[in-house]
């Protein structure tokens, strides 16, 4: 191995060794104190009780692990944006799993919290996943009431996905193991089926205290809505647990009495480890995110047997594109080629720049991915389009539509790994969050922003710069290095993988090593949802 190789790997590594950490202290929640004073009361953690409840030896996908991260420090913080969401299997059968984690603010929703339960409710819809809840939660945050309320997105879009989901087949199974309150106790009403802890769990529109206020009654809260009460005077609950662990094993019960589900039938034969060594992937990625590198040799680590088809191989070049199978999966691979290469007329074109010739490509090529029932993966390393004369007088704006409307209208699932820049239109085209990836993953590598940090840097300085001129204001070079450094040390911050991954922009940051693993149980989930419409892109520009 070459010495750029070993940098190049002692870097990756780093950042691997960073996100290690990160997900390290998420998983402790608020803390090991207030997670032994959880324990004091006989209940079980929100991720304990999941990987109670998950068939054992499995890798579950965990959604939104760093949602919150550096937001909301002034109110303490919301690790894992205060509720754990897994992907797995319960009893065999692929679910989406919700847990509130009451060791943060007493399982209190802040706005993110909205996001990713609406994050977990969209996956169980697009899949066609049952969904359990496992309620342990306070409520609305309520400094951040303003943010979490009223507006579409917020927290009553959960009670009409309840609605739809039902509506829709979908399960959906809650078991109140703590605090249910407000608005928070339609949730599980409007499930399915619901369960409730004895002593533990509690569910009632309003508290004692509120009660107390509201109509001068005076009542204690078991009293008011514990499992006593809704399982024996209310009717509101189907099934009343003695704890946590009996609770579980009742879901497990009903999970596994639910009945087959028609599939998508996605293609799948025997899985073969990649040939090319997958650790390889961290020598071969460059530390700088300019660099370039040969993208083919990434996808010969991540696909079955090394083995992969191109499909126009020498046409339209920044832009690889082909079959695979990823653990036994077939798949199409749209891909950002990251070198230097000829086109046909022999002219120079730049690595993850996407050209009118490749845009042409990737269109034709998602089409075919859907007319054959091919699940689509996209591996974004992209700085946007071709820019110039020379490109728009041919017609770029015009391909880049007609990539992008492909990418929207497909109906095969795609799954989108953001391995390196992921920047303006070219994350767009590249499938981006809004293009409904089924998954949006980064590696540690990852940047997403409308240009580079090094770039918009340039761009704001030369504002900046303009108007404290205005202001008559004098420069000299090194206080316009010092403003140019400030600049872009800000908007670094931005186009960070964990601040995309924070606000749930992606759905998890991980060891490119996982990307296999998480592909794979992506689309064993995309199985469950048979395709409902046929592929068709509308008016064209052709």
């Amino acid at each position: 191995m070459d010495i750029n190789f070993n940098k190049n790997e002692d870097h990756n590594k780093l950042l691997l060794s960073d996100l290690r950490k990160k997900l390290n202290q998420v998983k402790m929640g608020g803390g090991k104190r207030r997670i032994e004073k959880h324990h004091a009361k006989g209940k079980m953690t929100a991720r304990e009780r999941i990987d109670y409840l998950l068939d054992p030896q499995q890798d579950a996908l965990e959604i939104g692990a760093l949602a919150g991260e550096d937001m909301y420090s002034e109110h303490g913080g919301c690790p894992s944006g205060g509720v754990v969401v897994k992907i797995g299997l319960v009893q065999g059968r692929p679910c989406v799993v919700v847990a509130n984690d009451a060791t943060v603010k007493a399982g209190a929703w802040f706005p993110i919290t909205g996001k990713k339960n609406l994050r977990a409710q969209e996956i169980a819809m697009e899949n066609r996943l049952p969904i359990i809840y496992l309620v342990d939660s306070a409520g609305v945050y309520l400094p951040l009431q303003d943010e979490i309320f009223p507006d579409k997105e917020h927290f009553g879009r959960i009670f009409r996905n309840n609605a739809i989901m039902s509506s829709m087949g979908i399960t959906q199974i809650a078991a109140v193991m703590g605090s249910c309150v407000a608005g928070g106790a339609y949730l599980p009403i409007m499930s399915d089926e619901a369960l409730i802890v004895d002593k533990t769990g509690s569910i009632f529109l309003a508290g004692s205290y509120l009660v107390k206020a509201a109509i001068g009654e005076s009542i204690d809260n078991e009293t008011l809505g514990g499992a006593t009460t809704h399982s024996e005077i209310s009717g509101v609950i189907d099934y009343k647990a003695k704890d946590d662990k009996a609770a579980l094993d009742t879901i497990k019960s009903i999970v596994s009495k639910i009945g087959d589900f028609d599939k998508a039938g996605f293609n799948r034969s025997s899985t073969h480890p990649p040939k090319a060594n997958p650790e390889d992937i961290y020598g071969l990625l460059p530390k700088s995110r300019s660099d370039q590198y040969d993208m083919l040799e990434i996808i010969h680590r991540l696909v079955d047997n090394s083995d992969f088809e191109q499909y126009k191989q020498e046409y339209g070049k920044t832009l690889l594109t082909g079959y695979a199978r990823i653990d036994g999966w077939a798949v199409g691979i749209v891909a950002n080629q990251r070198k230097v290469v000829k086109n046909g007329k022999g002219e120079m074109q730049f690595g993850g720049v996407i050209y009118s010739d490749a845009a042409d490509k990737a269109t034709r090529f998602i089409a075919n991915c859907n007319q054959k029932k091919i699940p689509l993966v996209f591996l974004q390393d992209v700085t946007g389009f071709m820019v110039g004369s020379k490109s728009e007088h041919g017609g770029i704006i015009k391909d880049g539509a007609k990539m992008v409307n492909a990418v929207s209208n497909s109906v095969v699932p795609k799954f989108t790994i953001v391995i390196g820049n992921s920047y303006g239109a070219g994350n767009y085209a590249m499938c981006g969050k809004a293009y409904d990836p089924r998954l949006i993953i980064a590696w540690p590598s990852a940047e997403l922003a409308v240009m580079s940090g090094n770039s918009a840097a340039k761009v704001l300085l030369q504002i900046e710069k303009a108007s404290l001129e205005s202001k008559g204001e004098t420069f000299n070079a090194e206080k316009e290095q010092a403003l140019f450094e400030r600049i872009k040390t800000g908007y670094d911050q931005q186009i960070s993988p964990y601040y995309a991954a924070a606000r749930l922009w992606t759905d998890a940051i991980i060891d490119p090593l996982a990307t296999r693993n998480w592909i794979s149980k992506g689309i064993e989930a995309a199985n469950c949802a048979p395709l409902t419409r046929p592929f068709n892109m509308g008016v064209l520009q052709v």
